[in-house]
């Protein structure tokens, strides 16, 4: 299997393993191509576009951070065309032709960046500073590399930024572009600043394109999470990769699974 068995743990290696083992062997096991989606590039590109923002001070302006957002994703949906030319081969939403998908995600996309450069500007998110060598610098896709229950785990978070309500706390924020979130995601980057950083972190949010604004309402309530809690779940998909036990999971995922054409258990096929 290569170095998948020694490679460090992510959130989404371990949600995908737990969703469909068999997925991720054909993915990060076998490296299956994966057909492209429209989807990703606007996700990537729109966190370019939020971070440059929020690095700049919030000084740049909206049409600039529009702007960076277009070019970003016209360059990753021409370098995926150029790898894959075939449009009926790319995963779209609800059905729709891989060009209109691709069309509608640049507007969606854009719309997006305006919304959180608008909301950004009114609520003035108070971003953590942080210490990486002899500079302080916001924490701003921040990577975090952390053992937990003897297991090596990594990962970015989006932003971490000090909770307005308690002094001294502070609350870890992913931006979201689509309707997928994660609770286990904000659990571990409480447990990952907690043990990394020293800070404490007692609530999770989301910024989502979908509201154009914090989700849920109340933060999600991080408190009584403790590192065994989350760490018993990276142990045991670390153990069953290493046992070889790649689970199919046949059902409603199998229409946004970018292997689903090497499976012979899909139900997409």
């Amino acid at each position: 299997m290569g170095n998948i068995e020694t490679q460090p743990r992510s959130v989404s290696q371990t949600e995908q393993y737990e969703k469909c083992g068999y997925r991720f062997y054909l993915q990060r096991v076998e490296r299956v191509q994966e057909r492209p989606a429209a989807w990703s590039f606007q996700g990537t590109a729109f966190h370019s576009a939020g971070e440059e923002y929020e690095r700049s001070g919030r000084t740049k302006s909206e049409e600039e951070m529009v702007q960076l957002f277009s070019d970003q994703y016209s360059a990753l949906v021409n370098k995926a065309m150029q790898k894959e030319p075939n449009l009926d081969w790319w995963m779209t939403a609800m059905k729709k032709p891989a060009g209109q998908d691709i069309e509608d995600r640049y507007k969606l996309g854009q719309s997006q960046v305006r919304e959180y450069v608008r909301w950004s500007e009114v609520h003035q998110p108070r971003i953590a500073w942080i210490e990486k060598g002899p500079d302080a610098v916001p924490a701003l896709e921040f990577y975090f590399k952390v053992e937990l229950g003897g297991i090596q785990v990594r990962g970015y978070i989006d932003q971490l930024v000090e909770d307005d309500e308690e002094p001294g706390q502070y609350r870890v924020r992913d931006l979201k572009t689509g309707a997928t979130k994660s609770a286990f995601q904000l659990e571990t980057y409480k447990v990952a600043v907690e043990k990394q950083l020293g800070l404490e972190v007692n609530s999770g949010d989301w910024w989502t394109g979908k509201t154009g604004g914090l989700s849920p309402k109340k933060p999600l309530d991080l408190s009584e999470v403790t590192e065994e809690q989350v760490a018993a779940r990276y142990v045991a998909m670390d153990q069953g990769v290493k046992a070889g036990k790649f689970e199919p999971n046949p059902g409603f995922d199998c229409g946004f699974c970018s292997v689903s054409h090497a499976c012979s258990f899909s139900r997409a096929r």
